[in-house]
């Protein structure tokens, strides 16, 4: 199977041009504002799935299918992401996917299990939108800086998910309602959109001076092994993130944890990824080293699931930092994605590619989970199946390391 074509060095992207220091600006607070919102939206879920069955009644089938919504509607949603991004461009198509999310975020607050079901999905489309088109987003915006900025992307993930994880349970117990706590997200996506507004309409100004790109199939991608490649180690790394942030608070209740304790480890966890995340990008910056940041993070994930089947829930909190470890693995992803082709559009169709059959592939990691433990009544079953997950992630992202070579520039 042939490799992809080589990068182009005399393609220069759009960003390459000069730009003033204000719209560089605009461009950083959305880069920052959007991160904040992609992970906010499921781990503040994740943190009161057990008080929200509660009280809202729903049965087993639900539980498992809420945490396995974000990775269905991701498949779904992204793939639509390319051809929104031709017709509206990059930061037209995020303006959308910004308004989409704070319209399904504020819905969850009605308290009716359709609801939460409804605004989760419609929430997760706008989750999924922004998914896809922020590496290109990043490519085209930070052509040079493309390192730190996917490092700055990645680590307002984690602050967003760290701040929801622990403040969902005190929110939702102030509110009087999981329901109400869990919508108070909204308003920091409505935040985003707010931002965004002026930089859409800055962008219009050198719209008409750009040519117009050919556009790049991502089924093409298909018949390439980097393609293959990346495909699989995206969906293995998103099978292990999504199934960790939907059930491990649920794992720790079930071991006697009070939910409020579960969150905030859930917190700790997230936390953690944030300096894994900036070790990991000094390592592939400074020393070129991708395969050992790799290895770091599907090991570190590996013991910290381990951990959770061996230790005492005294060191859960030790179980959470070597999971956040892992967790880091998801900015290397992204930076091989960012440099998979000769311009934003090519790397826009390798991110449909990854993230669509990516996020669809991990949806059997939640629901999977979900059902292995009402089947079995323990959780030990399906942590012992994410430890073998880190195996494939580990040979994978192996591969994918030895593509590092052909990236078109170096990373600043």
């Amino acid at each position: 199977m042939p490799n992809a074509p080589e990068p182009n060095p005399a393609v220069t992207p759009a960003s390459a041009r000069p730009v003033s220091r204000g719209f560089m600006l605009i461009s950083l607070t959305a880069v920052v504002l959007v991160g904040f919102n992609l992970r906010a939206g499921i781990t503040s879920a994740s943190a009161l799935f057990h008080d929200l069955q509660l009280y809202l009644g729903y049965g087993p089938f639900v539980a498992a299918l809420l945490p396995s919504i974000p990775t269905l509607v991701f498949a779904a949603a992204g793939a639509a992401t390319a051809w929104l991004a031709r017709r509206l461009g990059l930061t037209g198509t995020l303006l959308l996917a910004l308004c989409v999310l704070t319209a399904g975020l504020g819905f969850r607050a009605l308290p009716t299990t359709w609801a939460l079901l409804a605004g989760t999905v419609v929430a997760m489309c706008g989750i999924a939108l922004c998914n896809v088109a922020m590496p290109s987003f990043i490519r085209q915006h930070f052509a040079h800086k493309t390192s730190m900025m996917t490092g700055v992307y990645t680590i307002t993930m984690s602050i967003g998910a760290t701040a929801a994880s622990a403040l969902s349970v005190p929110l939702a117990l102030a509110s009087g309602s999981p329901t109400i706590g869990l919508a108070t997200w909204s308003l920091l996506a409505f935040a985003a959109v707010l931002a965004f507004i002026p930089f859409v309409f800055m962008t219009r100004v050198e719209k008409g001076t750009a040519p117009k790109p050919a556009g790049t199939s991502p089924l093409s991608l298909l018949r390439t092994k980097r393609g293959l490649v990346i495909t699989g180690l995206f969906s293995v790394q998103a099978l292990m993130a999504y199934s960790l942030m939907s059930w491990l608070p649920s794992v720790l209740i079930f071991r006697s944890m009070s939910p409020a304790q579960a969150g905030v480890i859930l917190g700790v966890l997230q936390l953690t990824s944030i300096p894994a995340t900036i070790f990991a990008l000094w390592l592939v910056n400074k020393h070129n080293m991708l395969r050992g940041a790799i290895i770091m993070c599907s090991v570190g994930v590996a013991l910290g699931i381990a951990g959770l089947l061996v230790l005492p829930l005294s060191l859960a909190w030790l179980c959470a930092v070597s999971m956040g470890v892992g967790f880091a693995v998801f900015p290397l992803v992204l930076l091989v994605i960012s440099h998979s082709g000769d311009t934003a559009e090519e790397a826009t169709a390798m991110s449909t590619l990854a993230q669509s059959v990516g996020y669809l592939l991990a949806t059997s990691g939640p629901f999977g989970m979900g059902l292995l433990f009402a089947a079995t009544g323990s959780w030990t079953l399906p942590l012992i199946l994410l430890i073998c997950i880190a195996g494939v992630q580990l040979v994978l992202g192996v591969v994918a390391a030895s593509y590092r070579k052909t990236i078109p520039e170096r990373v600043q």
